[in-house]
């Protein structure tokens, strides 16, 4: 009996180190650590990523051993980039970027094929006009779910008027032009801003404006607002918010059920402690409000979420980070804890001004669970900044309004002067989600997978094991190329370079 028990222990202990396979790609001496990249995806077989380096642009392609099998240099880019994004759609994907030349920034799109090198000769989409050096991008891409309705969005600073104007232009999934559209915003209310601009299957344009007063990120007024594809006219919703006060607003498209779902933690109080979640439902097909419900935070998942802090304040420091809608009209979400501190004592927190780290369209990022785009480098801080990256919350929501399941995952993340090794990655192998991040132990990172099934039921996994000595993970900024398979950017002595991870 003792053997026996033995011998299923050891057969369950070697199923779950074999479970994972980890490729390494090779360091590159251009790959310096201040390397700029995006993994795009795969094609054919083959992992292609993007890098830039000193503005030194190029493609790299590889392959199941992740072995570089093919580079291409990027030579139609000008000298200097604002801002680029990538588009994989089947057998090819886009590139966006912008350019400034004299007092002309331009909006450009090239396409590529399944081996990395550009089809064609870039496209003009668009141009504006400026008088100044531009460092940050005019323009936004966006896309449905689908990939099948691409939009490039503008929107101008508020006039003297305190009119805002946004420009937008539709195409389908080959650049066709399909609409163009100028639209004018009134921005009279005290800190209004617009946000979460988004696309849905059928190319009708959604966001949202908001306003408040007190600190830019307290909102006491949400308007939806809402443009069908190929029309000029807009539709103004105003969302009633039951004189509670919301904070780290997401617009969510639910493609399925025809709806528009917005969420937000909330506080019944200006400035007080996040009492609980606040979810909105927008039908398209009767343009009408089909939920609107608060869900209050027990004492019990306080207590169970909170890091250092006291119950009263367990949830100030989370953030909204993945939202998926099911087809059932219902959607699960998770938060994670997050927050800062400088040496001068000069914390980031969600009253300061700063926003969410992890940002809705205002600073262009946009999650989902099949991974996501960061820059690394789009945060500066002038003093020593310290990490601190915590608990992840999830719930899960119905259609109706009601919890149907919590769970969280317990973690302590903290790290001097950057947030790379910090956070988590995301794997969806349709029967569960994994939750990847780094545990540091004895001044060194361990990778570890926990995952969640559909039911709410967590499993935790052993740390992974026969890591190479010297590779430190950045799951926050992977991206999932495969069913079971996720790539990871890692940093190797000085260098950049990439971890395959198969399931």
């Amino acid at each position: 009996m003792k053997w026996t028990i033995f011998l299923f222990a050891f057969l369950l202990f070697v199923g779950n180190v074999k479970s994972q396979l980890i490729t390494y790609s090779e360091h590159n001496d251009d790959d310096i650590r201040d390397l700029k990249y995006e993994i795009i995806g795969k094609m054919n077989g083959n992992i292609h990523i993007y890098k830039n380096s000193k503005d030194n642009y190029s493609i790299s392609l590889f392959d199941a051993q992740m072995k570089e099998v093919a580079k291409e240099r990027l030579k139609f880019l000008p000298d200097r980039i604002i801002n680029e994004s990538f588009l994989l759609v089947q057998d090819s994907y886009f590139m966006f970027y912008q350019y400034q030349r004299k007092g002309v920034v331009y909006c450009m799109a090239v396409r590529f094929n399944e081996m990395g090198k550009p089809i064609g000769i870039p496209i003009e989409l668009d141009t504006t006009r400026v008088s100044f050096l531009a460092d940050n991008k005019i323009y936004t891409v966006i896309n449905s779910d689908d990939k099948q309705k691409i939009m490039v969005v503008k929107i101008a600073k508020p006039n003297e008027e305190k009119v805002n104007h946004v420009t937008t232009t539709l195409y389908d999934k080959q650049l066709q032009l399909l609409k163009r559209s100028e639209m004018s915003i009134q921005m009279r209310e005290r800190n209004a801003s617009l946000s979460e601009f988004l696309v849905d299957n059928s190319g009708d344009l959604a966001f949202i404006k908001t306003s408040g007063s007190g600190s830019s990120e307290i909102v006491s007024r949400v308007t939806l607002i809402t443009k069908p594809s190929l029309a000029d006219t807009i539709h103004f919703s105003d969302v009633d918010l039951k004189k509670i006060y919301l904070d780290d607003i997401r617009l969510k498209v639910d493609n399925y059920n025809k709806h528009y779902l917005i969420t937000s933690f909330y506080s019944n109080e200006r400035g007080g402690h996040i009492d609980g979640f606040f979810c909105y439902l927008w039908d398209k097909n009767t343009n009408k409000q089909i939920l609107n419900t608060n869900i209050i935070f027990s004492d019990d998942f306080r207590a169970d979420a909170k890091n250092e802090s006291s119950i009263k304040d367990a949830l100030d420091d989370y953030y909204l980070r993945n939202i998926v809608v099911k087809k059932d009209g219902g959607f699960v979400l998770a938060a994670e804890s997050y927050s800062t501190s400088t040496a001068n004592n000069d914390p980031f927190n969600r009253w300061d001004g700063y926003g969410s780290p992890y940002g809705g369209f205002n600073n262009y990022s946009v999650y989902g669970l099949n991974g996501m785009y960061y820059n690394p480098y789009s945060r500066n801080f002038s003093n020593i900044t310290s990490y601190f990256a915590n608990n992840i919350i999830m719930l899960s929501v119905d259609v109706s309004g009601k919890l149907e399941w919590s769970n969280i995952i317990h973690k302590v993340q903290h790290d001097e002067s950057s947030e790379n090794y910090v956070s988590y990655g995301v794997l969806n192998t349709g029967d569960r989600v994994h939750f990847l991040f780094n545990a540091q132990t004895k001044r060194e990172y361990l990778l570890n997978d926990q995952s969640i099934s559909p039911d709410g039921q967590l499993v935790r996994s052993p740390a992974f094991r026969g890591l190479n000595d010297g590779y430190e993970f950045m799951p926050r900024f992977g991206k999932q190329t495969g069913g079971r398979q996720i790539v990871l950017p890692c940093q190797y002595r000085n260098y950049i370079c990439f971890a395959k991870i198969d399931y």
